[in-house]
């Protein structure tokens, strides 16, 4: 299976054709309070596979192909493979320490190492990423899950600062709305939605509080869930871009993985042209988070 690697390597191409040098972050140990979480994934994921299985049987190519887009698997060997390819073509890899790649991604750009980051998790702006990169497709569509059906999207730009200054919060009433709502490591309030917390937080000041006014409720491991937003676990990192290996990529791509030469050869010149520009990061490029951990998307240049 080589698409893992066809989709890294052209749409890291486009990326470098579009002005921006990206930067990759991996996914770690999972955070032991995403677990419930992760539990449910995988039993999601065991009835799309029997179900898929079902399909093919039956000979029910649509449902199939339906069934197979949600079944998502990354192995250590497509992540040993990305690594690879993404350091013969000269880019940074930051293994992130512990859970999803978002919070070292996050802590990247609350740093001002980069522009911003690339996912479409909200979640990254609780994490303190200074801006969100959504939307980042190829073609400009995305597929609506679970159904064989694109619509049009289009790049949107969540800004941390423009998100606070607009409704009038801190940063910390930000987190503490995000885990009222709910979050990856626990199920938020009950009856509570985006508008309640906000209103709540604006009311009572912080979660705290909030949380004795509705008569005492409770959110299992709160303190530890708003550390793990307001301080997430990272890597201390210097990001460097390098020379690529043109070689070593096609060596790799062509000899050992059966890539068109004739394919792969023509897009080396863009690779070395867009990492010319310089070979340390400045804080207007952006950073693509790669969460899971080989999904780049095209973008446009930073403004």
């Amino acid at each position: 299976m080589t698409s893992h690697l066809s989709g890294l390597f052209y749409r890291t191409v486009n990326l470098l054709e579009s002005g921006i040098r990206p930067v990759f972050v991996f996914d770690g140990r999972p955070f032991e309070l995403k677990a419930r979480t992760l539990e449910e994934r995988a039993m999601v994921k065991a009835r799309d596979l029997e179900a898929y299985q079902e399909a093919v049987e039956a000979g029910d190519a649509e449902r199939a192909r339906s069934l197979a887009s949600r079944i998502n698997y990354i192995t250590d060997e497509i992540v040993q493979e990305s690594k690879a390819l993404l350091g013969l073509m000269g880019l940074p890899v930051v293994q992130a320490p512990f859970g999803g790649g978002e919070a070292q991604a996050s802590y990247m750009s609350r740093a001002g190492l980069v522009y911003g980051v690339i996912s479409q998790d909200y979640d990254c702006l609780l994490f303190g990423a200074r801006r969100v990169l959504r939307n980042f497709t190829v073609s400009g569509r995305r597929r609506v899950p679970g159904k064989n059906v694109y619509q049009n999207v289009s790049p949107e730009v969540a800004s941390l600062e423009e998100t606070l200054r607009q409704n009038g919060i801190t940063y910390e009433q930000l987190v503490d709305i995000g885990i009222m709502v709910g979050t990856d490591f626990n199920s938020g309030l009950s009856r509570v939605g985006a508008k309640t917390a906000l209103k709540l937080v604006k009311k009572y000041g912080d979660i705290t509080r909030v949380l004795e006014a509705r008569g005492g409720e409770v959110i299992e491991n709160l303190d530890r869930i708003r550390s793990f937003f307001l301080d997430p676990p990272h890597v201390d990192t210097e990001i460097r871009f390098g020379r690529p290996d043109r070689e070593g990529i096609l060596r790799f791509l062509c000899g050992e993985h059966d890539f068109s030469r004739e394919r792969v050869e023509p897009y080396l010149d863009t690779i070395e042209a867009g990492l010319s520009r310089g070979l340390t990061v400045q804080p207007g490029h952006i950073l693509l988070m790669a969460s899971g951990p080989v999904n780049p998307y095209r973008c446009s240049r930073p403004p």
